[in-house]
């Protein structure tokens, strides 16, 4: 089997015989989404979308995190933006018309969530532990988050987790249906790649539509509720998101991350 591997840095791409294994590798920053990287991921997404090779993506983070989500140091003013927001992470993901498996080989935490909600479907190890904080941060959703995790596990334990910040673990993940499975870590990718094999081992055609036809049934009413959340995202954003409060609120989190996930 032929493996390429192409080390770029702040995104590491894998293929596979159709199969690309895409890696968030800033580990010693949890693999928080500075621009840059948010930058890079979204044109790994777009060359994976025109490539006319890849039939299924496999999205995971290097170290103990898949990603804590935005750099909240980079947002807060606490370090130099690296660069500007040139590409649309979300939307580069969702114009990638293959399937996606989220690996989750540990902390997912708000937009990191929010990316990992993108995805198909998720397999996660036992490291693997979720949190929507955009409360505690004081920003609004703006990718997707608040329509997709309730129509996943069920509005009232959306609104439990997102309401209070709260760390979701990973055995209660998989009994809420959140994750499909919980594999051990060295196990990761092998099960993901052996669910990507099963995958392009059926007709393409047929389940490019069943793909299709299934989101578009789910999405019947998502489509509006995503138009509301980026709209009221954009006016709290005009309104409330400041750097200095960002900042001052990124320790609190952080210590109260560390302590829930103990």
């Amino acid at each position: 089997m032929e493996v390429i591997v192409e080390n770029q840095e702040l995104v590491l791409l894998e293929r596979q015989d159709g199969i690309a294994i895409v890696t968030l590798n800033r580990p010693s920053s949890l693999n928080a989404l500075s621009i840059s990287l948010r930058n890079r991921l979204a044109e790994t997404f777009k060359e994976l979308a025109s490539d006319g090779k890849t039939k299924v993506v496999i999205l995971t983070g290097s170290g103990r995190a898949f990603t804590v989500g935005l750099d909240l140091k980079e947002l807060g003013g606490e370090i130099e933006a690296s660069g500007k927001i040139e590409s649309d992470v979300a939307q580069a993901m969702s114009n990638v018309q293959v399937p996606i498996i989220g690996a989750i080989n540990g902390y997912a935490i708000t937009g990191g969530f929010e990316i990992a909600l993108m995805c198909d479907f998720l397999i996660g190890t036992p490291n693997a532990k979720f949190a929507d904080t955009h409360a505690r941060v004081g920003v609004v959703p703006g990718w997707g988050l608040s329509q997709r995790l309730p129509r996943i596990i069920g509005v009232n334990r959306a609104r439990e987790l997102s309401l209070t910040g709260n760390f979701l673990d990973a055995e209660t993940a998989c009994s809420w249906g959140l994750l499909n499975r919980i594999v051990e870590e060295e196990e990761l990718i092998v099960h993901c790649s052996g669910l990507a094999r099963d995958i392009m081992s059926t007709d393409e055609a047929t389940r490019t539509e069943m793909r299709r036809i299934i989101n578009a049934g789910w999405e019947s009413t998502l489509s509006e509720g995503l138009i509301e959340e980026k709209n009221a995202n954009r006016a709290h954003g005009k309104r409330e998101v400041r750097p200095e409060k960002v900042a001052a609120r990124r320790n609190e989190i952080q210590e109260r991350g560390r302590s829930q996930a103990e």
